[in-house]
């Protein structure tokens, strides 16, 4: 069958509306007509009262499709081949060849053995096998592929390049850095971050309350180079031998966290390893202890909100007999950290001001629950990992109310520093 005409703008409209209607009823049992009123759809150059040129091609050229059984016209009363009230679906193949439209079907056949095809390069375990079998459940289900897309196969030859190379990071890497390694261009990467962060949130249920960020961070993507803020006698030996020694800088030093890849044995001469959310209270911290007037016998890191690979890293380093505690706020972020660190670092790792008491003593600068804090907390109250502190989960859920690190007294620190 022979169309030996080029669709018009009003043509290609009212057709690419018949063929939308055809492939969402195609995984139907629908036996109602495809069918589209041209008043229901924008078509200004049709009912244009000015220019009756576009009116008349669209309507030769639908009814040269009529007269090859294709569609089926009805005219409006009393304008009998001069408007149109509605077009009907007769059969569509010949269609998608007059608009050079690949069929749904056909673009969800060629998604599933593109990624079919490199799915194998994932184990089974890894993060990445799982998201793309869920974008082929998707696809078999006839649902959406997003992020994938069924039309844009550069996008999606350049989101799997990414998910491939991935592999490749063992330390912190830069994301334009990364974008020229695997696309030659810095910019490639901003286009395709969005879709990546999908893929993977769902992919791994301890990265769905992650912020974008933490989770790029995850992938050891980052958006500049980061740093590691160490305070005390830190001995760091790279696998080439050598010693580094961070005892000499005061108060504390940034430590490249791309280098934690290369360090091979921490030792740490102190009692103790003290982990601080965030980087205010580190440096206050640091400044509060100062004073004291015997040294305080532990070592701090800042943990940077939650602990990212590089810092898990340096932390599993630890010898096993240095204990390791975690001062965090009193609120589902730091309790999800302290479970963080007891399952990925140390089952061992104790909370330090996150109590009962501590709470009581500074309640007067506390904050509300909001709903997500309440929802997320009653979560971690069945954490395996949080038995020890369900009684204090419990308590600010019966209070409503959670405490940041920072509203706590600079002198409790010295009182209640670990080990003094």
């Amino acid at each position: 069958m022979k169309i030996s005409f080029a669709p018009s703008a009003d043509t290609k409209v009212i057709i690419n509306v018949l063929l939308d209607i055809f492939e969402r009823r195609a995984d139907s049992v629908s036996t109602r007509v495809i069918k589209v009123k041209l008043r229901e759809i924008n078509l200004p150059a049709y009912f244009s009262q000015q220019d009756p040129e576009p009116r008349m091609i669209a309507n030769q050229q639908l009814q040269s499709l009529t007269d090859l059984n294709l569609i089926q016209l009805k005219w409006l009363a009393g304008e009998e081949h001069h408007l149109l009230e509605s077009v009907t679906l007769i059969t569509a193949h010949e269609l998608y060849s007059l608009l050079h439209r690949i069929p749904i079907s056909k673009q969800r056949s060629q998604l599933e053995s593109f990624l079919l095809a490199d799915k194998f390069r994932f184990s089974s375990d890894d993060w990445r096998a799982r998201a793309l079998n869920y974008i082929l459940d998707k696809i078999r289900a006839g649902k959406s592929p997003s992020p994938f897309s069924l039309s844009a196969s550069d996008f999606n030859a350049d989101l799997l390049a990414a998910l491939l190379a991935l592999s490749t990071l063992q330390a912190e890497t830069p994301q334009r850095v990364f974008s020229v390694h695997v696309f030659n261009d810095t910019k490639r990467f901003d286009y395709l971050r969005p879709a990546l962060i999908r893929l993977a949130r769902p992919a791994n249920p301890e990265w769905k309350l992650l912020t974008n960020e933490d989770l790029l961070r995850e992938l050891n993507l980052v958006a500049n180079p980061g740093y590691i803020h160490l305070s005390g006698n830190w001995q760091l030996t790279t696998v080439d031998g050598e010693v580094l020694s961070l005892n000499g800088f005061s108060p504390s030093i940034g430590f490249p966290a791309a280098q934690i890849s290369s360090i091979q044995t921490v030792s740490v001469h102190a009692d103790s390893v003290l982990c601080i959310e965030n980087l205010t209270s580190f440096h206050e911290f640091i400044r509060a202890t100062s004073h004291s007037p015997h040294p305080l016998p532990f070592a701090i890191i800042c943990l940077m909100g939650n602990p990212s690979p590089a810092i898990r890293r340096l932390l599993r380093l630890i010898p096993e007999e240095t204990k390791i505690h975690l001062w965090s706020d009193m609120d589902y972020g730091g309790f999800n950290i302290l479970s963080q660190l007891r399952k990925q670092v140390s089952m061992h790792a104790e909370p330090f001001l996150m109590d009962i008491s501590t709470f009581e003593k500074h309640a007067a600068l506390s904050r509300p629950l909001t709903q997500a804090d309440i929802r997320n907390l009653k979560r971690l109250a069945f954490n395996p990992n949080l038995r020890d502190v369900q009684s204090v989960i419990e308590y600010l859920l019966s209070r409503g109310l959670k405490l940041e690190q920072e509203a706590i007294d600079q002198s409790q620190l010295i009182m209640a520093a670990p080990n003094t």
